[in-house]
């Protein structure tokens, strides 16, 4: 009788929290549909690691040390970087360059939209984390959960579950909080503000040599950001190279939903109570508030800047969709467009954007690995 109580007797005030915390993540998959692929194995995790004695991550037996699975999975998947990578090859499948290659000049929006990143750093560094911790802290900002992992796990920041949580429920909640941080800083006629879309075919050559030409720029400006971009360039150059409609089909699919669902779970080993509800925890979170709002903000502005000199103006929420978090945030400037004029129509010009963000916040998390790791 006292081995089976030995659990309840066991159970702690953290844990417990943990199970809220785990329910939450659950709730919000479920019923408000955010992110389910990854938030309810998430929350389930969470749930898993933080039983008494769980059997699913290491425990220390009579002396003996029983590895878990979810440890074991972890090693063999983010401590190493696999699953983020694989991740990667996925969301490059899903991708169409194509509105980007249309309109070029929207790739600098993919670069403004980083600027929370680097003020988050800032402010975590100020705060007293380290300053590989505050680097893996501010590319939360980036809107991009693979992203955050790798960089969070090549620092081997001891706050990769807070960072990871963090991302990625800020990603799932792209269609509240960028609304309202883009209507603080722009007015009902900037958001009236219709642009001409002029489509132009984009050659097959073109789209085949794009993904390459990207990962040799990239790789000669930030090394370190080789792997991060190379594989996410590969999944869109099978996409886009017409022979391989198969694989490219499996990657979007098949590959990307089981890399996610093991991704989601598997992170839920550093989501263990002792080390999860601390102070540091919220702070990381807010932090992750922060860098969002501003990376929204900082796009937004960059793009009223340049109507400061533009003869076409641009609509100052399309530099919002510089984020990372595709195809969500090109969905939300599309709806706040059509709320404020039935007749306003920026899809497009919001993909290309976002499209960017994708390659900006890559590049990003890669000259924040060389800069600040040293290239190590």
């Amino acid at each position: 009788m006292e081995f089976l109580l030995k659990g309840i007797m066991s159970l702690t005030w953290q844990q417990l929290i943990m199970w809220g915390i785990g329910a939450g993540l659950i709730w919000l998959a479920i019923k408000k549909g955010f992110e389910p692929a990854l938030l309810l194995p998430m929350g389930f995790g969470a749930i898993l690691v933080n039983l008494p004695l769980s059997g699913a991550v290491t425990q220390l037996i009579n002396g003996h040390e029983e590895i878990g699975i979810i440890d074991n999975l972890f090693n063999m998947g983010i401590a190493n970087e696999l699953f983020p990578l694989i991740l990667f090859i996925g969301i490059g499948a899903m991708i169409d360059f194509g509105p980007l290659l249309t309109n070029p000049k929207m790739l600098l929006f993919g670069a403004a939209a980083q600027f929370g990143i680097f003020f988050t750093i800032s402010l975590a560094a100020l705060l007293g984390f380290s300053l590989k911790d505050a680097a893996s802290i501010g590319i939360i900002g980036a809107a991009d959960g693979p992203t955050s992992i790798f960089v969070a796990n090549y620092f081997k920041s001891n706050y990769i579950g807070p960072i990871t949580v963090a991302a990625y429920s800020y990603m799932s909640l792209v269609p509240i909080i960028q609304p309202a941080a883009i209507k603080l800083v722009t007015t009902k006629k900037e958001r009236q503000i219709k642009m001409k879309y002029n489509p132009k075919s984009v050659s097959k050559t073109t789209k085949i040599l794009f993904p390459i030409i990207v990962t040799v720029i990239a790789g000669l400006i930030a090394p370190t950001s080789v792997a991060l971009i190379g594989f996410l360039m590969f999944g869109n150059l099978i996409r886009e190279c017409g022979v391989l409609e198969r694989l490219s089909s499996t990657a979007q699919n098949e590959l990307a939903n089981l890399v996610t669902l093991l991704l989601g779970i598997t992170i839920a080993s550093k989501m263990k109570a002792e080390f999860f509800v601390t102070s540091q925890t919220f702070m990381i979170i807010g932090l992750g508030l922060i860098a969002f709002i501003f990376d929204t903000i900082g796009g937004v502005l960059f793009a009223k800047f340049i109507n400061l000199f533009a003869k076409d103006k641009i609509n100052p929420m399309v530099g919002a969709a510089g984020i990372s978090a595709f195809p969500m945030s090109a969905r939300v400037i599309q709806k706040m467009g059509q709320k404020e004029d039935p007749q306003n129509f920026l899809l497009m010009h919001a993909v290309a954007a976002n499209v960017s963000g994708q390659i900006g916040s890559v590049i990003a998390g890669g000259l924040v690995l060389f800069l600040i790791g040293g290239g190590m």
